[in-house]
């Protein structure tokens, strides 16, 4: 499997898109030779994050969670968050699910970073059939358009075991799978010799749940990208690497 050869650069800050269009992102490098424009798709659980690691050290393009947007400004705190990331905490705050119109407009806020020369994967976005929808909108602004949307698919069954296998770190925060990567010691991070504990969203009637929310929402997005000719789905392999394998073959065809 070859790779690119301006890829296996540091992964960026992306300051600007952690922070907000006020913020300077400082990215290494000249960038690939194509920027990618990608869009990641699948249950939670079924491996995308490791994925797109994959992707950036292989093609260059620069990973953007909205997740990581949302723990970067709950980290952070009110002071310097937009009005619409305001809004959007307090929803979490009070349990809520970030309204479509929130989310959309937090990621107009980093048009910049869709325009970026090194090209993106969006991870968390969209989630629903109008947010794919108004994503192709900002991307006309931005003035690029995706060259794919990558749904990872693994049955309910096998999700519920990849999460509720989840262990964290209480001291340094490594994640680790009981199933894939158990630690040399039951309970002890084989890192720092931390405690490993189970988040209460990894147990398994939380993943069942969290899996019927997924389900309700997942399909008119399948359907949309799939009448646009972008989708590209990916069933995922007994290892991260043999996952990789398809979807390196996938994105060297588009």
């Amino acid at each position: 499997m070859s790779s690119n050869p301006s890829a296996s650069r540091p992964n960026p800050d992306h300051a600007t898109w952690l922070k907000g269009p006020e913020y300077p992102c400082d990215l290494p490098g000249p960038g690939p030779r194509r920027p990618w424009h990608i869009v990641l798709l699948g249950p939670p659980g079924v491996g995308k994050g490791t994925q797109a690691d994959l992707i950036v050290q292989t093609f260059g393009a620069c990973q953007l969670s909205t997740g990581e947007i949302f723990r970067n400004a709950i980290a952070a705190g009110l002071d310097r968050a937009s009005p619409a990331m305001r809004q959007a905490l307090v929803e979490m705050q009070r349990g809520a699910l970030v309204p479509d119109d929130l989310v959309v407009e937090i990621v107009r806020e980093r048009l910049r970073c869709l325009s970026c020369t090194q090209g993106f994967l969006l991870d968390g976005f969209p989630r629903t059939r109008s947010q794919a929808e108004a994503l192709d909108g900002i991307l006309a602004e931005a003035g690029t358009t995706l060259d794919a949307a990558v749904n990872f698919m693994a049955n309910d069954a096998e999700i519920i075991t990849r999460i509720s296998g989840r262990r964290v770190c209480r001291a340094c925060k490594a994640t680790i799978n009981l199933d894939i990567s158990p630690p040399r010691i039951a309970g002890v991070c084989d890192k720092c010799g931390g405690a490993l504990f189970q988040r209460d969203d990894d147990k398994p009637e939380v993943v069942r749940n969290r899996l019927v929310a997924y389900h309700a929402t997942a399909k008119p997005v399948l359907d949309f990208y799939r009448s646009k000719g972008l989708l590209h789905e990916i069933p995922v392999g007994n290892t991260p690497l043999d996952t990789f394998e398809k979807t390196h073959k996938v994105l060297l065809a588009v």
